[in-house]
């Protein structure tokens, strides 16, 4: 019973931690300008970061041994470094996008200005990830991001005209004054949403931290390919939602608060509270994990002490760099940036960055001197392969698109 509950526990909490601030931006603008012709980029991003989480949580499992850990010894320190620097800066960058979507929770409901809040916010991020279990940020938060499930149900009650809607799926059905180069630009940033590199270094390092072994290759598999899925249906929500509220009357979407209008619409003001608060944990999950991929992948690749279960005494310089990049991001958002345009900025270069990730995984994965028996089987080295092909197509448009398109607002 033991072993049931906790896989049923690592869905649920994979579903609520799938979607940050990424998802919930991207999904909803893309909702609102194309309707669903971008689900398909969605579902392709999910199958991506089910193939590789899986190699990561196997990886950790088998060799006890996180990622930064087995590139650096695998890849050489060069070839290690430039994984370490290209990860680490796009990681941050979602790091400071994470905290100021906080912030612009808590706005929603206090009325306060989120630069006002963004000190508090980014007090508390630290506070948690010195002082609270690993078990807790990941299992509170991730069942708290369950209350976005009220996108779900705000879609259902919107009653929209189904066929119709379902008549959005096709790329060809893009709304005539929209142009490719834009469609193609938010089909990029949805991947890099999907696909964020931080999600397999918190995985993979969970693992270790959390001693996993063969045993428990069959819990993180269903964390994996159902949870995950699950989390990936609830961004189909979110622009689902868009697409109904937002597209026929040509809104875009600009702030959080829009995104969370059409479960208004659908739901009242109780609805509206419950989604808020999806907002608010998955942020604040989001947050916490992102600022530990940072910590991890540094002490990894140098080799210090890390981790949650280590003392705070004999890890130092982890705890040490974690409070450095939370006042570094606390900063960032100190100038009064927009958090939306940083969220923005952070999934295409996460975009970017996605080779960086995935082709050590893929390397790793395949030695029989790490896994042995438990290395990539004929599947899984056909999807790496394939997802590594189109990682590097969408890494290498996204400059050019970002550039042509302003952003997508060309």
């Amino acid at each position: 019973m033991k072993r049931y509950f906790a896989v049923l526990l690592g869905v649920l909490t994979a579903i609520g931690g799938f979607v940050d601030i990424g998802d919930l931006v991207t999904n909803a603008q893309a909702g609102a300008r194309f309707g669903w012709s971008l689900v398909w980029v969605v579902l392709l991003g999910v199958v991506g970061i089910c193939v590789f989480a899986e190699m990561s949580g196997r990886i950790a499992a088998i060799s006890h041994r996180a990622t930064f850990d087995l590139v650096r010894e695998r890849l050489g320190p060069r070839m290690g470094f430039l994984n370490l620097l290209g990860s680490m800066l796009v990681t941050l960058l979602t790091f400071i996008a994470e905290i100021g979507g906080v912030a612009l929770a808590l706005q929603l409901v206090s009325s306060v200005h989120h630069v006002l809040l963004v000190p508090f916010v980014a007090a508390a991020v630290w506070i948690v990830l010195w002082r609270a279990r690993f078990s807790s940020i990941e299992n509170v938060l991730g069942l708290m991001g369950l209350a976005l499930i009220g996108f779900a149900v705000a879609l259902w009650q919107l009653g929209p005209d189904w066929g119709e809607l379902a008549s959005t799926l096709s790329p060809g059905e893009k709304p005539a004054a929209e142009g490719w180069a834009t469609y193609a630009y938010f089909g990029v940033a949805l991947f890099g949403a999907a696909m964020t590199p931080y999600e397999v270094f918190f995985f993979s390092s969970g693992g270790v931290e959390e001693r996993w072994t063969r045993k428990d290759l069959g819990v993180m598999r269903a964390n994996v390919f159902v949870g995950f899925p699950l989390g990936g249906l609830l961004s189909v929500a979110i622009a689902g939602c868009a697409t109904v509220v937002f597209l026929p009357q040509g809104i875009a979407v600009e702030t959080l608060g829009q995104v969370g209008l059409p479960v208004a619409v659908a739901l009242g003001k109780v609805g509206l509270a419950v989604v808020v608060l999806g907002f608010f944990a998955a942020t604040f999950g989001a947050a916490c994990e992102t600022g530990l991929s940072v910590g991890y992948s540094l002490a990894q690749y140098v080799g210090y002490p890390w981790g949650k279960l280590v003392r705070p005494a004999q890890a130092a310089a982890f705890h040490t760099s974690l409070l450095g990049v939370t006042v570094l991001a606390a900063g960032v958002l100190l100038t009064a940036v927009d958090p939306i345009m940083v969220t923005e900025a952070s999934v295409v270069f996460s975009a970017i960055a996605l080779p960086l990730t995935y082709f050590p995984i893929l390397v790793v994965a395949n030695d029989p001197d790490y896994l042995g028996e438990h290395r990539n089987g004929r599947l899984a080295n056909t999807l790496g392969t394939i997802y590594l092909v189109i990682i590097g197509v969408v890494s290498t448009a996204a400059i050019p698109l970002m550039v042509a398109t302003g952003m997508g607002r060309g």
